[in-house]
């Protein structure tokens, strides 16, 4: 009940993508977007792979979440940059040219477990392939994982030494999910 009132409340459903909270409907990026924050997104990707992994087979909720699930990762798709990384702000990646790490393993996360669990066809495989090449460029000579945008509730703009436990947490997550796919 309260991820489909939070979905009928910041899903947009011109660009494909959730706001952050509904203090972001009229905010707009030095570009002229929407505000669509990327590690936002990520998460909603991410925990939209998790509610699959607990949903029985047999719910009825289930078409809801993989419907959603796929239109979410067709329009993320869209939006990686060409190294492989999704940014801080996702329509305004000239505002945040860095990478950024937890968004990106997020979103790898989420669209390595669709292929895993076949509800995405091989078309994505290339752009997992590059996120994770991305994501292994992070970690610097001591397995330190950067570029790791600080906590907040919108995009921020982010160095190679910023790191978190979140960014970290993540980046192993996707991790699990390519091993998965590889083997």
């Amino acid at each position: 009940t309260h991820f489909l009132q939070t979905y009928h409340h910041l899903y947009d459903w011109t660009n494909h993508l959730f706001f952050r909270d509904d203090s972001y409907f009229g905010k707009q990026e030095a570009n002229g977007t929407k505000v669509f924050w990327g590690r936002g997104n990520g998460w909603v990707l991410a925990g939209i792979a998790n509610i699959l992994e607990l949903l029985p087979k047999d719910s009825g909720l289930r078409p809801f979440y993989v419907q959603l699930f796929v239109e979410l990762a067709a329009q993320l798709s869209k939006l990686q940059d060409d190294q492989g990384f999704w940014h801080a702000s996702l329509l305004d990646p000239d505002s945040y040219p860095s990478p950024e790490t937890s968004s990106t393993a997020l979103i790898t996360y989420g669209l390595a477990y669709g292929l895993n669990h076949h509800l995405l066809d091989t078309s994505y495989l290339p752009v997992v392939r590059k996120a994770w090449k991305a994501l292994t460029s992070t970690v610097d000579q001591n397995g330190k994982v950067g570029w790791v945008q600080p906590i907040g509730a919108d995009p921020k703009k982010v160095t190679r030494e910023m790191t978190a436990v979140y960014g970290v947490g993540a980046f192993l997550m996707a991790g699990t999910e390519i091993i998965k796919l590889i083997e």
